[in-house]
Parts: C-alpha cells; structure tokens; sequence
C-alpha cells in the first residue's frame, strides 16, 4: 500500500509542476491571456479606426460591410434549401409559386417580412443573420424571378 501511495504522489507532483509551468508567469504574459476579445464602439465616440472596418459586418468580410448581391446572398445562405425545395421552401425560379405566395403576403415587400421574421421551417433570415433587409430583398428578387 505504501508503494501505491508513493506512485500517487509523484505522478501528482509532475501534474502540479508541469501545470505551474504551462501557465504564464510573467505580468505581460498575463496580461496577454486575459486581454478583451473585442472593443465595443458607440457611434459619435472615438475608436480605431482598424477596429471599426472590421467590425462593420459580423463575420469581418469587407464584402458584407459593402454590401453583397443577391446572387452573393443566395449562393452563400439560401441555396441549399432553396435550390431543392427542402421542406416544402419554394424552388428557385419557380416563378408561379413564388408568385403565389408574393399576392397571399401582399407582394415582394411581405415576402421580405417573411424572411425577416421566419417562416415555417426557415428561421429568421434565414441562414444569414447579418444581411440587411436590401439584401435580402435582392436575394429574394434573385431566387423569385418577380
């Protein structure tokens, strides 16, 4: 029991060590682990300007802060339901059923309601939840045809 007990505590004693060493131990190593992982900017405040144009769009692409086509959209976001009709979404360039359901929500503008807040199966916006309402508007008239 005694040779157990030893074995015990020097694999406890390397863990302890080796756990004492894996840290930083320095003021400016410490400093870098828990430095933030962003900076919050409030409009009319001065920020970095860096920091601003990375923060224009959620995933940092300079292209959504720009603004992306409704073909860009589509491709990235709606495809993969649209594109087959996965749970009963409309097909892309079905024209007739996407006109359908454009008069039952009162044309392109209730669609783009829809898509905004959900429906059915799809959540709101979709898959993109940083487009903007141009976008997707301009992802729908793409999908739509109307």
């Amino acid at each position: 029991m005694n040779l157990m007990r030893k074995i015990l505590v020097a694999q406890a004693t390397v863990l302890a060590l080796w756990a004492g060493s894996a840290q930083a131990t320095t003021d400016e190593d410490i400093a870098q682990r828990i430095k933030p992982v962003g900076v919050v900017c409030v409009q009319g405040d001065e920020c970095d300007k860096a920091a601003v144009a990375v923060s224009a769009s959620a995933d940092g692409s300079p292209a959504a802060a720009a603004g992306r086509s409704g073909d860009e959209v589509y491709s990235k976001y709606c495809t993969v339901c649209h594109g087959t009709g996965l749970l009963e979404a409309p097909k892309t360039g079905d024209t007739a059923v996407w006109q359908a359901r454009a008069d039952a929500k009162g044309g392109l503008d209730g669609l783009l309601q829809s898509a905004i807040s959900g429906i059915n199966a799809m959540p709101p916006k979709g898959t993109c939840t940083d487009c903007s309402d141009e976008e997707l508007m301009s992802a729908i008239q793409s999908m739509s045809g109307l």
